[in-house]
Formats: structure tokens, C-alpha cells, sequence
């Protein structure tokens, strides 16, 4: 029997718009199991970057039950949540939020870094292992702004993943991609499931992406439709 990474149940989150209030999650309940490559479409303003964020541990559900392997993340201290983000999850973002100042590895080593756990040569060892994953080692050196955006997004993937998470939230991560280098992308993610058995979870608003997931939750208004 598959094992539940993630239950959410009855998650609802408001947003204080000026005098009014955001609706952007209406009472979601889904559950992901382990090795899942599901996608949550919807389109713009559906709510389904919020509902990653909050599954992600980003953000905070104004009501609701989130558990991550059993564990109810939503009266997580923040240093418990920083923990969990930095062990379990991996979270790639669609505007890549690479730090320009530093090189490609560096990009990379950085979340090994934060965990204070690896030497510097493990360290070093792991990224360029990831780098050479997705296809970028000939441009170690290079900084963000000397890269393509799919190239960027690969450097995105490298660093969700360097830590060994066991679930990666990507976010619209072919939205500021051109087709063939969306499709590259949506490729390394699925070899990267089967091979470790990794649990993705994206959302999209392509119908394009949709070939790839093995699950579809369509979100539409914050509530699932689907």
C-alpha cells in the first residue's frame, strides 16, 4: 500500500485585500502518496500557488489540517518549519529566485550549506553531481544573468533537489520557458521521479505539462473541481 506524504484536509486561506477579504483556498482536502507525479492545474488566480505554498510549508493556512508524513504542520513552530523545509522539501520556483551574486555551484551548494551537516568536499561532491544531472557542467562557473532561462530552471531543479528531499513543489516551473526547453525540463523531473522515487507536485495553468503527471487536480476558484 502506497504511504500518504501529504494530507491536507479542509485548508482554507484568506488574504486581507484592503477592506476586503481574499477567498484564494475554499475548504481544498487532497492527499499525495509517495512516488506521486501530480499536477494541480488551474487557471490564473485559481489558487493553486497558494495551496503549493502552503503544502510547502511557504505559507500558513488561515484554517485547516496539513500533514506532512504524519505530522500536523500547521502549529509547527517556525524553527520546526524552517527544519522540515530544509529536509524534506524541495521547492522550485518559476522566477528561478537563483542568488545572482554567486556561481552556479555555489547556487546549488547553498541549501547543503544551511544544513550544516556536510563537509565541504561532500558538499561540493553532491552539486556537481546534480549539476552534471541536469546537463550544466560545463557552465559551473557561470553566474544567473550568463544563463538562458531554461538554464536558469535547471539550476533551479539542481538546487531543490541537492539535499535529498523526499517530496519537490514546483511552481508553474515551465511558465517563462518556450516549448521544446519546457519539455526538457518536464522530462528531467519525471526521470528524476521514477529513478528516486522523488514525489513531485506542480502546478500549471498549460495544458501541454498535463501529458506528464500521472495525477490532475484542477482547481478553479480555490475549490477542486476535479
Amino acid at each position: 500500500m502506497s504511504r500518504l506524504v501529504i494530507e491536507a484536509r479542509d485548508v482554507v486561506k484568506d488574504y486581507p485585500l484592503g477592506k476586503t477579504i481574499v477567498n484564494a483556498v475554499k475548504g481544498v482536502s487532497i492527499s499525495v502518496e509517495e512516488g506521486d507525479f501530480l499536477s494541480v492545474i488551474g487557471p490564473s488566480g485559481s489558487g493553486k500557488t497558494t495551496l503549493l505554498n502552503i503544502m510547502g510549508c511557504i505559507d500558513s493556512a488561515t484554517s485547516g489540517s496539513v500533514k506532512i508524513d504524519g505530522e500536523e504542520i500547521t502549529t509547527m513552530s517556525d524553527k520546526k518549519l524552517t527544519d522540515l523545509r530544509l529536509h524534506k522539501i524541495g521547492f522550485i520556483f518559476q522566477t528561478f529566485n537563483l542568488i545572482p551574486v554567486l556561481n552556479l555551484r555555489e547556487n546549488v551548494e547553498f541549501p547543503l550549506l544551511l544544513m550544516k551537516k556536510y563537509s565541504s568536499s561532500e558538499i561540493r561532491k553532491r552539486a556537481e553531481k546534480l549539476i552534471e544531472e541536469v546537463g550544466l557542467l560545463n557552465y559551473i562557473e557561470h553566474r544567473p544573468a550568463e544563463l538562458s532561462g531554461g538554464q536558469r530552471q535547471r539550476v533551479a531543479i539542481a538546487r531543490a533537489l541537492v539535499t535529498g528531499p523526499s517530496i519537490v513543489f514546483a511552481d508553474e516551473p515551465t511558465a517563462n520557458l518556450d516549448s521544446k526547453t519546457s519539455e526538457s525540463i518536464l522530462e528531467l523531473m519525471r526521470e528524476l521521479n521514477e529513478k528516486e522515487k522523488t514525489t513531485f507536485i506542480f502546478s500549471t495553468h498549460d495544458p501541454d505539462v498535463l501529458k506528464y503527471a500521472k495525477k490532475i487536480v484542477k482547481i478553479r476558484d480555490g475549490i477542486i473541481v476535479e
